[in-house]
C-alpha cells in the first residue's frame, strides 16, 4: 500500500486523500442523519426556540453539501486520471461534478424539509366542519361551551359560542359558521 501511494504523483495524492477523507466523513454524516442526529448543528443549536423561525429555505452551502462536493470531486478526479485525462480537464470535470452533487443534495434536503408538518392548529380550518356539542353552549352567546370537532385530521374539543335562541346541549350536531379572532368557534345547529 505504501509503495502504491508513494508511486502516485502529487496531483493524484491530493485527489486520493480528498476522496478518502471526505468519503469517511460523508458516511458518518449520512449515518447520523438516518439515526436522527443533526450534523449541520455540530456547534450547537443556538436559535432552536425562536418562534416563527423556519430556517433558511434552500441551503446550498452546508457542511453536508461540502462533504458531498469533496467526495464526488475526489472520486471523479480519480476516475478522470485513471482514464488518462489531462490535469486541467480533470479539475474542470471534478469541480462540475462536485457542484452538481451539492445542488442535488441541497434540493433533496430542501424538498424533504417541505414535507414536514408544523403541527400548528389553524382554527380557520374548522370553518364549515360538523361536530357535536360536548359541553352546553349558552344561547345568544351567553356562555361558552365546547364542541368535539375534527380539525386537520384530529378530533379536538374546542370552545364555542352560538347565536341560536336556545341553549345547545350535549349531543346536538352543529356546524362551524365563524371563528373569532381570539379562537372561539361560532356554531349553529345543523338540522334547522
Amino acid at each position: 500500500m505504501e509503495n502504491w501511494f508513494a508511486a502516485l504523483s502529487l496531483f493524484e495524492k491530493v485527489y486520493w486523500v480528498t476522496a478518502l477523507i471526505s468519503s469517511g466523513i460523508f458516511i458518518v454524516l449520512i449515518v447520523l442523519t438516518i439515526l436522527g442526529g443533526d450534523a449541520d448543528d455540530m456547534g450547537g443549536d443556538v436559535d432552536a426556540e425562536v418562534d416563527g423561525d423556519s430556517g433558511i429555505g434552500f441551503q446550498f452551502l452546508s457542511f453536508k453539501n461540502l462533504m458531498g462536493f469533496f467526495t464526488i470531486f475526489g472520486w471523479t478526479g480519480i476516475a478522470c486520471l485513471d482514464n488518462g485525462l489531462t490535469t486541467s480537464v480533470t479539475v474542470i470535470i471534478s469541480v462540475i461534478c462536485g457542484l452538481l452533487m451539492m445542488t442535488a443534495m441541497a434540493a433533496l434536503f430542501y424538498y424533504l424539509a417541505k414535507l414536514q408538518s408544523s403541527g400548528t392548529l389553524k382554527l380557520k380550518n374548522a370553518l364549515n366542519q360538523v361536530g357535536e356539542v360536548y359541553l352546553t353552549i349558552g344561547s345568544k352567546r351567553s356562555s361558552i361551551g365546547k364542541v368535539s370537532i375534527n380539525v386537520q385530521g384530529t378530533l379536538r374539543e374546542l370552545e364555542a359560542l352560538t347565536d341560536e335562541n336556545n341553549d345547545l346541549v350535549q349531543g346536538n350536531v352543529v356546524q362551524v359558521k365563524e371563528v373569532t379572532d381570539n379562537g372561539i368557534l361560532i356554531v349553529q345547529l345543523l338540522n334547522k
